[in-house]
């Protein structure tokens, strides 16, 4: 049954979500490559802990960067009516490439870094969350914060889809030795956002903002979203996961192999474990002799010490297991083999290497649809604060991505300048700004140029123009033969 009154709503949130914190924790540890290793025996650990770094590869952020470094939104805008005033501008119509006054409030609120970071932890930990809220200084700025899951929860409405709740925690000065950690909450319910602090008789409320909006102004931005779960999955998958423990696994048996075989060891034949003693007289175990590249052997005759050296060991067969999980492990994430480490001698062609990516930006694409929705939702909240009503054209709003298969500013201007540097230019000037990734204001800027460098060469605008009005002289085609001469007297 849900909680009919705030404090509820709080208990309610707060137990759910402590629910969650551990799994969260892991992914994270996992993507930093802090998590405890796997398939390694604890004796082992214990013995070899002095000498030997466990190997971590850190496959999981292999898997997860590349594809959110492909994830880059430019602006959003309302989509262009079917039938446009003829009456329009053209210049006003070009304006309208990307709205100005929400990607300043995106601007204002530093979202274009904070929001790489949400992007980031929804990839990771499933989700992260888009916050709005009233501004007392600007009310035509909205704040708008992103949030980490390991903070923020939000219960979904299964029938609307939507947050009906949802609830931010933190604490202050967790490490001081001094004080006692001071607990802080903000409760988002559809009418109102509340403040608490935590004292001796519990949460108490500190402060509300009554907007009565009629939404939960809190948006989970969430990866991987199924039907039956609304809560997300990481990109961090199982079968990913257990491709990694055991590259870890090998990797660090490859390290322990090569302080006890990739070295030449040592044999001494005639001489017992209790002949062999530290600085200390303490008698060394059998795995310390082993470390310490030296082999005893007892039975020969007694006083006669023979030493003998075998070679050392080859480690190739750690490094086939390696590449054939590096294989597997990046088919599983849509990337080539070389972003593992697996490295050929024969140099993959340009052709072969856009083959390599297509899945992962197809990836890329997918992801944009479900994160659009969200930063959509965010702006219409940002919307209604500004104007006091709802904005119904605010519905139908677009995110603006750049281009997830030319993630490098070379590549998009090489893509850029097929369509537009050939003799028939597919776009315009305009849209070839756009698709560079320059703002509204940059483009405007630019235009402003050109039309002070038309003004310096009249010539050179009135042959772009047509001369008084007239259309530009069209060019003679080329003919195929050498030109045909009349015979003398024809006229």
């Amino acid at each position: 049954m849900l909680p009919d009154d705030d404090l509820g709503w709080l208990t309610h949130l707060a137990i759910r979500h402590d629910r969650d914190i551990p799994v969260l924790r892991e992914l994270n540890d996992l993507y930093e490559g802090t998590a405890p290793l796997h398939y390694i025996h604890p004796e082992i650990l214990r013995e070899v802990g002095d000498r030997i770094q466990a190997v971590s590869l850190g496959w999981p952020m292999l898997a997860v960067d590349p594809l959110e470094e492909r994830l880059e939104p430019l602006g959003f805008r309302y989509p262009e009516a079917d039938e446009p005033d003829p009456d329009t501008p053209p210049e006003e119509l070009a304006s309208r490439a990307a709205d100005a006054n929400l990607m300043r409030v995106w601007q204002d609120n530093d979202l274009d870094e904070e929001a790489q970071l949400g992007r980031l932890d929804a990839l990771v930990m499933r989700r992260s969350y888009l916050a709005v809220g009233t501004n007392e200084d600007d009310a035509d700025t909205p704040l708008v914060t992103v949030e980490s899951p390991l903070e923020m929860y939000a219960d979904i409405d299964p029938r609307t889809r939507q947050p009906r709740a949802a609830l931010r925690r933190w604490a202050e000065d967790q490490d001081s030795l001094v004080r006692l950690p001071e607990e802080y909450a903000t409760l988002y319910r559809p009418n109102a956002t509340i403040w608490y602090d935590r004292g001796p008789q519990g949460w108490r409320e500190i402060g509300r903002d009554e907007h009565n909006i009629g939404e939960v102004m809190v948006t989970p931005l969430t990866n991987r979203a199924r039907l039956a779960d609304r809560y997300g999955r990481s990109e961090l998958t199982a079968p990913l996961l257990s491709l990694a423990h055991a590259a870890n696994k090998i990797a660090s048996d490859m390290m322990v192999a090569a302080e006890f075989h990739a070295l030449p060891l040592r044999a001494l034949f005639g001489i017992g474990e209790d002949d062999l003693v530290d600085d200390k007289g303490n008698k060394l175990t059998a795995l310390q002799v082993i470390m310490g590249r030296l082999l005893t052997l007892e039975g020969v005759e007694a006083g006669e010490v023979k030493p003998y050296e075998f070679a050392a060991s080859s480690l190739s067969n750690f490094h086939d297991s390696l590449t054939q999980l590096a294989k597997h492990a990046t088919a599983l994430v849509g990337l080539p083999p070389t972003a593992f480490g697996v490295v050929t001698d024969t140099p993959a062609s340009a052709e072969a290497w856009r083959a390599a990516e297509a899945r992962l930006i197809k990836r890329a694409e997918r992801k944009q649809t479900p994160f659009s929705g969200s930063y959509e939702r965010m702006n219409r909240h940002v919307r209604r604060l500004q104007d006091g009503d709802w904005d119904p054209a605010a519905r139908r709003l677009e995110t603006i991505w750049r281009d997830p298969a030319t993630p490098t500013r070379a590549q998009a201007a090489d893509a850029v300048a097929k369509l537009f540097g050939s003799k028939e230019p597919i776009i315009t000037k305009r849209q070839a700004r756009e698709d560079l990734g320059y703002t509204p204001g940059q483009i405007r800027r630019m235009e402003a140029e050109d039309e002070v460098a038309a003004q310096r060469d009249p010539v050179r605008e009135i042959v772009r123009l047509g001369i008084a009005g007239q259309p530009a002289p069209a060019e003679v085609p080329p003919t195929n033969g050498p030109p045909v001469v009349e015979p003398a007297g024809v006229g």
